[in-house]
């Protein structure tokens, strides 16, 4: 019985340890991998296929014994030593848009600059999950990027709670800062330490919205007839905190006679004691010298004050924003 290996292009039998078909002159071996039959047929003006070129030239000098290698043929027809052809993939790499090139006609991928979107956005803002876990994060690469529960960049359109447009997160002067767009409730940026507001700022404690301010006292005067309007006396006092209301009314108004006030579960000036998100002593709000601060004492969810303007974002802040609770995050 003979033992060969066959030839792929022509199924003539060939002995062990010839490279090429003794046939037709294509390289036989043995290699697992598939070989893919070259368009080159056999010569007919009897010149010797191992050396024959295809008209139009297009081969390679073979890397042992210099003879020329047809397009295609993975060994030397004279030799039998494996051609390694270089391989063109045709990939450009650019950085921004693709400039014209009149000499390149041919089609290819384009590779991106690795990093230039992570460079242009310098900013993300995460979302905190009700289980207090990291939710999806918005990268802010332009320059303004509009939230809100309409058609905006950063989307929350099952919150009822925001505006269409409700805020915008936006650079100015190489800072990145938010500006409510004029929203029904407002956008609270969470405070450390101490902070100075001015009169009539709204504040966010556990789920209490509360105005601050100094205390206000009413005119006692009569009506056109002269009659005086019959209520409760009231008395002096040097604050007010009054709290709103779902539905925009008022609730509770806490006056004060004194400069610093303490709000928290229990044990303080002002207690929420049903309230689940407000920590045993919360914050306090303080006035002196006509200069009203306030100041979280601590708390494990955050004392909150609402933005008007403009305000600074700093790595690490907490925006709240209709139900959303949002982290910054500066790259």
């Amino acid at each position: 019985m003979d033992v060969g290996l066959v030839c792929d292009a022509c199924s003539a039998l060939t002995p062990i340890g010839v490279p090429q078909c003794a046939r037709c002159g294509q390289p036989v071996a043995l290699d697992p991998r598939p070989r893919r039959q070259s368009a080159q047929p056999p010569t007919t003006n009897g010149t010797s296929p191992s050396t024959a070129m295809p008209q139009g030239g297009g081969g390679t000098a073979c890397t042992k014994c210099g003879a020329s290698v047809p397009p295609n043929f993975k060994f030397c027809q004279v030799c039998g030593t494996k051609q390694m052809p270089a391989q063109s993939f045709d990939v450009q790499t650019r950085v921004g848009p693709r400039q014209a090139d009149p000499q390149a006609q041919k089609p290819g991928r384009s590779t991106l600059f690795f990093g230039g979107a992570l460079q242009a956005a310098r900013a993300k803002l995460t979302l905190i999950r009700g289980d207090g876990e990291d939710g999806v994060s918005f990268t802010l690469a332009g320059t303004d990027h509009l939230a809100g529960r309409g058609e905006c960049p950063i989307s929350f359109p099952d919150d009822s709670y925001l505006s269409p447009t409700h805020a915008n997160f936006r650079y100015f002067n190489n800072q990145l800062v938010v500006r409510d767009e004029g929203s029904l409730n407002g956008v609270f940026v969470r405070i450390t330490g101490t902070v100075k507001v001015e009169p009539g700022t709204t504040i966010l404690i556990g789920e209490q919205v509360l105005t601050v301010g100094p205390a206000r006292m009413a005119e006692d005067v009569p009506d056109s007839e002269g009659t005086y309007y019959s209520a409760s006396m009231q008395r002096g006092a040097t604050m007010e905190l009054v709290q709103q209301l779902r539905g925009g009314s008022n609730g509770w108004v806490f006056r004060v006679d004194t400069e610093v006030v303490t709000i928290g579960r229990e044990g303080n000036d002002i207690n929420f004691p049903d309230d689940p998100f407000i920590s045993g002593r919360h914050a306090q709000v303080q006035l002196s010298g006509g200069v009203l601060s306030v100041t979280d004492l601590g708390s494990r969810n955050g004392t909150f004050v609402r933005v008007t303007g403009e305000h600074v974002l700093k790595h690490g802040d907490y925006v709240f924003l209709g139900q959303q609770l949002l982290r910054v995050e500066i790259v």
